[in-house]
């Protein structure tokens, strides 16, 4: 059985970032990260955005409060040093009528409190200046919100990683965690086998599972939700310059219809949020049992189902409805039609909900003997990956 110091499980962004700061610490280490794909960054690192986001939404004090500003700033050093493209376009989100002002006010004083720079309130006229396509009374404008390729920083993470020599297995999905005698030991289901003094779980969609095969809590449990996009036609990208946000609701993780400009310079409508039959649904339709057994088995979802059916009505309608997804655009961009949209990509987000029925905001960091675990790292994550990797390392020095 191979022996090493650190075992990083899991090779999305996070877990490349963390082996990657690891190893800048110790450059003796021997680093070993395991993959359950048969390559890195298979879910939601690859199936997201893009947004490298300027950390507004934060309730001030919160761990993504305190590693988004720092970690964007580190992320958009990281794309410049290493010829990664990364682009500072700017966000807006719009207040649509004096109902959200107050909300609004609350985003500016979060953004205000994390140190977001360069934020400034807008009018009706201001923020028409910067989207001359977009309707609202207010805005809160972000410039230094930047859009980035996050799979080639993934690529690039990997390459740091051999680089310090660390090791990188794909198709190694672990099924089964122990810990004695000062290491821990994992086993995959190929039947391979290694351990190492310490251990790092970055797994995401499967984080939950193998926190509770290495002794933790079963609460909370990951339950997964699809986020269809769509994208406008060539001829009508010019409606958007920047990314274009509404008020998000604070009592939910998740913002809501927005357009969002890429690189390649098409523009992406979405996302959706609906619940998933599955932890890789990332078409219409696809169910695990498994998958669906353990949603369905968890307290945690019935609380929250009834406490947002109204809500997930909605999303229900948005994903079914190609004219609901367009009329949720306009409200913000007028001149977006349904026909103006074609199908994109979807992604699965893996959101941790409590036994209660909360859905999980924060980031969530939790251990067990010799281990660390993220169990909730949605959105900014990506955003603040490096920063997050050196908030990581920092415990797992403890575990030495």
């Amino acid at each position: 059985m191979d022996r090493h110091d650190t075992i990083v499980v899991g090779a999305g962004i996070l877990g490349l970032a963390v082996a990657r700061e690891i190893l800048a610490r110790r450059p003796a280490e021997r680093m070993l990260v395991v993959e359950r794909e048969s390559a890195p960054a298979a879910h939601q690192s690859s199936h997201n955005s893009g947004v490298v986001h300027g950390g507004v939404y934060y309730a001030p004090g919160s761990l993504k409060a305190r590693l988004c500003v720092e970690g964007a700033a580190r992320m958009v050093a990281y794309c410049e040093a290493n010829a990664i493209e990364v682009r500072p376009i700017g966000k807006l989100i719009v207040a649509l009528t004096p109902g959200e002002l107050p909300a609004l006010d609350e985003l500016e004083r979060r953004g205000r409190a994390n140190g977001v720079p360069d934020l400034r309130r807008l009018d009706g006229d201001g923020l028409r200046a910067i989207e001359p396509h977009a309707a609202g009374i207010a805005a809160l404008h972000s410039p230094a919100t930047a859009i980035a390729d996050f799979g080639a920083v993934c690529r690039r993470l990997a390459a740091d990683v051999a680089a310090a020599g660390g090791e990188l297995r794909c198709g190694w999905p672990v099924c089964a965690v122990t810990s004695a005698a000062g290491e821990i030991r994992l086993r995959s289901s190929t039947g391979d086998a290694a351990r190492a003094a310490r251990a790092v779980f970055c797994a995401g969609l499967w984080s939950d599972r193998l926190a509770v095969l290495a002794g933790a809590d079963a609460d909370p449990r990951i339950v997964p939700f699809r986020g269809a996009y769509r994208r406008l036609r060539p001829e009508r990208q010019s409606l958007v310059r920047g990314l274009i946000y509404p008020v998000p609701d604070p009592r939910l993780p998740f913002l809501g219809i927005h357009l969002t400009p890429r690189l390649d310079g098409t523009v992406l409508v979405g996302p959706s949020a609906l619940l998933a039959g599955a932890r890789d649904a990332y078409r219409p339709g696809t169910v695990r049992a498994a998958d669906l057994r353990d949603t369905a088995a968890w307290p945690g979802t019935w609380r929250m189902a009834r406490r947002w059916w109204r809500t997930g009505l909605t999303e229900a309608r948005l994903a079914a409805s190609p004219a609901t997804f367009a009329a949720a655009a306009a409200r913000y961009v007028p001149a977006v039609q349904t026909g103006d949209l074609i199908p994109a990509f979807a992604g699965v987000r893996a959101q941790a909900v409590s036994r209660d029925g909360r859905l999980v905001d924060d980031f969530l960091i939790g251990t067990t003997p010799h281990a660390i675990h993220v169990r909730n790292a949605p959105s900014p994550a990506a955003t603040s990956a490096l920063a997050l990797a050196s908030l990581i390392a920092d415990q797992a020095d403890q575990l030495s």
